[in-house]
C-alpha cells in the first residue's frame, strides 16, 4: 500500500507536468498530420498514413518516457523531500518501485490516449479497424517501460542532463544492436569478439519491440515473437530495477 501511494503521487505529479501534456499533444498532432502527407504522396496512402503516424507516436512517447523519468528521483533529492519520505516506515527499494509504477501508469494513460485517437483517426480516414496495431502499441509500451527503467537507473545517481544523455544514447544503441552480430565477423581478435558479444547481450535490444514495418506492410507477426519480447522486457526491467535499488540503497544523502 505504501508503494502504491508513492506510485499514485508520482502519477499525479507527472500528469500535472506541462511537458507531459505538450509531448502528448504534439504526438497526436504529428500523427494526424500524416493524413496530409498521405494525400501529397504518390502510392499507397494508407501505408504512408500509418507509417508516419506510428513514427510520430513512437517518437513523442519515447520523449515522454525519457524526460519524465530522468526527474523521478533527482527532483526528490534536489528538493530534499526525500528525507521526509524515507523518514517514514518505507524502504528505499519500495520508494523506487513506487516511482517506476507511477511513471508506468502515466505512460499507459498517455499511450492509450494517443492510440485511441489514432484508431479513431484511421477509422474516419480508411473506414476500417486495424487490429494488428494493438500488438504494435503493446510492444511499444514494453519498450517504454525499459526506457523508464533506464532513466530511473541513471536518475538514482546522476543529474537530469547526464541521465538524459545516457538514456538517449542507450535508446539509439538499442535500435542498432543488430549491427553487433555483423560487426563481430569483421573483427579478427578473439578478445574483441568476446567484448562485442558481451555488449550485444548486456545492452538493451529495443529493435525486438519494433513492429512498425511489419504492421505497415501488413505482414503477420508470430506469437512466439510477441511472447519472447514480453519475457525479454520483464527480465530486463527486473535487472535494471535491481541495479537501481542496489545503487540507491548505498547512496548517501547530504
Amino acid at each position: 500500500m505504501k508503494t502504491w501511494a508513492i506510485a499514485q503521487n508520482t502519477f499525479k505529479e507527472a500528469v500535472r507536468n506541462k511537458i507531459f501534456y505538450l509531448l502528448v499533444v504534439f504526438g497526436i498532432l504529428f500523427a494526424m498530420s500524416s493524413r496530409l502527407l498521405s494525400i501529397l504522396t504518390v502510392g499507397d496512402r494508407e501505408k504512408v498514413l500509418m507509417d508516419v503516424g506510428l513514427a510520430a507516436i513512437n517518437f513523442f512517447s519515447v520523449l515522454t518516457a525519457i524526460f519524465t523519468g530522468i526527474n523521478l528521483v533527482y527532483k526528490e533529492i534536489d528538493k530534499r523531500t526525500i528525507f521526509n519520505i524515507l523518514s517514514k516506515p518505507i524502504s528505499r527499494e519500495h520508494f523506487l518501485i513506487g516511482k517506476f509504477l507511477g511513471l508506468a501508469l502515466t505512460l499507459l494513460v498517455a499511450l492509450s490516449a494517443m492510440a485511441a485517437i489514432f484508431f479513431a483517426f484511421l477509422w474516419l480516414t480508411t473506414g476500417g479497424f486495424h487490429a494488428p496495431l494493438l500488438l504494435y502499441f503493446l510492444l511499444l509500451y514494453l519498450e517504454l517501460l525499459i526506457i523508464t527503467a533506464l532513466s530511473l537507473l541513471f536518475s538514482s545517481f546522476t543529474t537530469p542532463i547526464l541521465s538524459s544523455i545516457f538514456t538517449i544514447s542507450l535508446y539509439l544503441i538499442g535500435h542498432l544492436t543488430w549491427t553487433y552480430n555483423e560487426f563481430k565477423y569483421l573483427v579478427k581478435n578473439p578478445l574483441s569478439q568476446y567484448v562485442i558479444k558481451f555488449l550485444y547481450y548486456i545492452l538493451p535490444n529495443l529493435e525486438k519491440f519494433n513492429l512498425k514495418n511489419a504492421i505497415v506492410m501488413q505482414e503477420s507477426v508470430p506469437l512466439s515473437h510477441v511472447l519472447f519480447a514480453g519475457a525479454y522486457a520483464v527480465l530486463y526491467i527486473l535487472a535494471l530495477l535491481s541495479l537501481s535499488m542496489l545503487i540507491f540503497h548505498k547512496k548517501e544523502f547530504q
